[in-house]
């Protein structure tokens, strides 16, 4: 008797109805629209690129126009940089996906008659590869996992804080315990990798932030201790902000309403930042000098890290502010350190490696913008671009609200490229914005319960989720679409980091293991 197959899976009788649906609808170029004229336009400086070019209609695609602009640019063959091309009018913002005839000219935006302006932005010129397999699973904690972040350098250190009010630092490479961080007598909520490696920050419910040595483990000098509630956030001072080599500030958000900005020198609080009426969810420390909160009183506000100063308070939430991220937050985090593994051999050089990183990525129109985006219980998410040095008496509106989720939003993330949004939701879903507009691209459905946080990956091609539903998700940022579905954990998945050399996916939940997450 013949073995009989199964029958397929409701999932492969969906790729097959799609792999046939666009068989039989291939939309191809006519032949006969003859040339189009394309201008191209820095996205960062608004400054043309040569003069305007034509193009035959049916060549024009997203690789031909890439070979065009390195060509125009003086690339060499082995120099090309990958771009990603949009097109604005009208408040409208369309990516370039395939083609200019799919993306403009058959939806009518413009015609052959018309010279198209382009605006490019250079994608990380690096590719990361899919995680597609666990490729450790690594007990160690007595209870929950809370949190996780990779070290700044490399994939090779990974920092984890646990209900069993242990932090955890272990080597991804062997897939083993490192070092084990006793002190804390409560659960460690967060912990955070200064930008150069060389001290690891953990928040505990115990109302102290410790700081360690990540080579030896050990505690360095006393708890930080001032705080009456426990330690929601922690953000470390820019590295091309420090004002030695040796002097590094941490400012930590509480419980109890207040932020303190510590000197990890002397150990002491140098400000106490108090405004806030309530819990303050959510800190980050701006390139530009300025601190921005983010607080239960549906409130954000922005401070003066070295007076210690209100600059601004912007209102505009009606409920819990939940998180808040920042568009240059993994320059800020990864300092000096790049995809090509150089460090610069001097402190001055190392500095002025990171502010020139920061300054890039900061850079619109030939001005330093840092974004900033909050997500709410209010189911709303908003897009602020604060200016460096608002004035006192001056009301900040928001770019956009950008509207869609249906239950309390979790958290948001910007991608390293500056491009994307990307929010976390307890209705299940992620969604995906363009960070300059705020204009709704995507939504990721595939997580069957809430989504508790998300991640780019460096190059922004691809996003990692964690959910209540025991898996991760990995999702393709250009077209939206499930990349790898990633189960293995047993329980909830609470914290989920992408290295930012992009070699691994770290993450942890309910279950008590780590697992790291490769290609």
């Amino acid at each position: 008797m013949a073995t009989l197959l199964p029958p397929p899976s409701k999932r492969q009788r969906t790729a097959i109805a799609e792999k046939a649906h666009d068989q039989q609808n291939i939309d191809t170029i006519p032949s006969d629209l003859g040339s189009v004229r394309i201008h191209f336009y820095d996205h960062s400086t608004g400054q043309p690129s040569g003069a305007p070019v034509a193009i035959p209609v049916a060549d024009a695609t997203v690789k031909n126009l890439e070979l065009l602009l390195n060509t125009l640019q003086g690339n060499d063959a082995s120099e090309r940089i990958p771009y990603r091309f949009t097109f604005g009018a009208d408040g409208q913002v369309v990516d370039i996906v395939n083609d200019i005839y799919r993306a403009l000219l058959k939806p009518g935006l413009r015609t052959t008659e018309d010279t198209i302006s382009l605006h490019y932005t250079p994608q990380a010129i690096f590719r990361v590869r899919t995680v597609s397999r666990c490729s450790a699973s690594i007990p160690g904690h007595g209870e929950a996992i809370l949190a996780t972040s990779f070290a700044s350098s490399s994939s090779s250190r990974l920092v984890t804080g646990s209900g069993d009010n242990n932090a955890r630092i272990f080597d991804t490479d062997t897939g083993t315990p490192f070092q084990t961080l006793k002190g804390h007598t409560s659960w460690v909520l967060v912990a955070s990798w200064s930008p150069d490696d060389t001290t690891i920050a953990t928040g505990s419910m115990d109302n102290t932030v410790r700081l360690w040595n990540p080579q030896s483990g050990q505690l360095l000098g006393q708890p930080l201790k001032g705080h009456t509630k426990w330690i929601t956030s922690l953000a470390w001072e820019p590295h091309h902000l420090r004002q030695s080599s040796t002097l590094q500030r941490l400012a930590s958000s509480s419980k109890d309403s207040t932020v303190r900005i510590w000197d990890s020198k002397s150990q002491r609080t140098d400000l106490v930042l108090s405004g806030h009426k309530s819990s303050v969810s959510c800190v980050r420390w701006g390139g530009t000098g300025t601190i921005y909160t983010a607080s239960h009183d549906k409130t954000i506000k922005l401070w003066d890290s070295t007076k210690g100063t209100l600059i601004s308070t912007l209102t505009a939430h009606a409920h819990w502010v939940n998180h808040l991220a920042l568009s240059t937050d993994f320059v800020l985090r990864t300092a000096y350190h790049d995809h090509t593994g150089s460090i610069p051999p001097s402190d001055h050089e190392k500095t002025a490696k990171a502010k020139q990183r920061f300054e890039t990525a900061a850079t619109i129109n030939n001005t330093l913008t840092e974004r900033l985006v909050t997500a709410s219980d209010d189911c709303t998410i908003y897009l602020w671009s604060p200016p460096s040095s608002p004035a006192s008496n001056t009301s900040i509106k928001p770019i956009a609200r950008l509207l869609g989720h249906q239950k309390q939003v979790n958290h948001v993330t910007f991608s390293p490229s500056g491009t994307l949004i990307a929010s976390s939701s307890f209705d299940n879903h992620i969604k995906l914005w363009n960070a300059t507009t705020g204009a709704f691209l995507f939504t990721l459905r595939g997580h069957v319960a809430p989504v508790y946080m998300s991640c780019f990956s460096p190059d922004s091609r691809l996003l990692v989720s964690g959910s209540k539903d025991t898996t991760l998700k990995v999702w393709d940022t250009a077209t939206g679409k499930l990349k790898e579905d990633l189960p293995g954990h047993r329980d909830e998945v609470f914290a989920v980091d992408w290295s930012p050399d992009g070699r691994g996916v770290g993450s942890g939940g309910k279950d008590k293991q780590v697992r790291i997450w490769r290609h």
